[in-house]
């Protein structure tokens, strides 16, 4: 019984360790995705191995290629090697959104007003034409590949609720489980203190028993002794009388 009992105990403790590392892992991963999404993603000066990542914003190549909240894979190209057909990301060369990162498909090559050499991009949700020439200057780079939703995921992780859910909360969970093991082995120590407080007292109180018993023997020998010898003079002075 007390084997099994034993037993038992090993794998709620095993278990518990194991429930430990993966939410320790997940906080952990949690936080080194959020650092590398936060100084990576949406960063055209940021690049590995050539490569930027970038959340798409808007449907407008959900038509054939991705949809909004995908991270697409953007690869830094000379624009020479670039050809209708080619999805590339750029800045916008538009006042209404100027600056910002789109990821269209080339339509044709041409020319802007200075003879600098660019591409007609558009949208294949609309299959209208952006507006503005894109010059080789603003090119990003060209499209290599997306992974769904994980755009959305780390919009949802930049948020207060996305934060606690993802990252606070493991890290809470990790501290009250490991509060949790401080109170139990201090609870155990305490334990264990009052088992060895009365064992020692349990020592003690068997000493003062055996002191007794042995006390109480001697007593009895000194009374014998006293009684021996009162019968002794007792007879000495009977012998004198004869």
């Amino acid at each position: 019984m007390r084997s099994e009992r034993e037993n038992e105990n090993k794998g709620l403790q095993t278990a518990k360790n194991i429930l430990v590392w993966i939410v320790a892992i997940f906080a952990i991963g949690m936080m080194i995705f959020t650092i590398i999404s936060v100084t990576t993603f949406d960063r055209a000066d940021r690049k590995l191995f050539g490569y930027s990542a970038f959340i798409v914003m808007s449907d407008s190549m959900s038509a054939t290629d991705f949809d909004a909240g995908d991270l697409v894979l953007i690869k830094e190209t000379d624009p020479s090697t670039l050809k209708a057909g080619d999805i590339i990301a750029f800045q916008s060369p538009d006042e209404a959104n100027y600056g910002e990162i789109v990821t269209h498909k080339i339509r044709e090559l041409t020319t802007d007003e200075s003879g600098q050499p660019g591409f007609i991009t558009y949208g294949t949700t609309t299959d209208s034409n952006d507006s503005g020439i894109v010059t080789y200057n603003l090119i990003i780079g060209q499209y290599k590949g997306h992974v769904a939703n994980v755009g959305s995921f780390f919009m949802f992780l930049k948020t207060v609720p996305g934060y606690f859910i993802c990252i606070f909360t493991p890290f809470l969970l990790l501290i009250l489980i490991q509060a949790g093991n401080s109170i139990k082995l201090f609870r155990k120590y305490k334990r264990e203190q009052m088992q060895e407080i009365k064992a020692e007292r349990e020592k003690l109180e068997k000493e003062r028993e055996e002191s007794k018993v042995m006390m109480e023997e001697l007593m009895r020998m000194r009374e014998a002794m006293k009684e021996i010898s009162e019968k002794e003079e007792e007879r000495n002075e009977q012998e004198k009388q004869h």
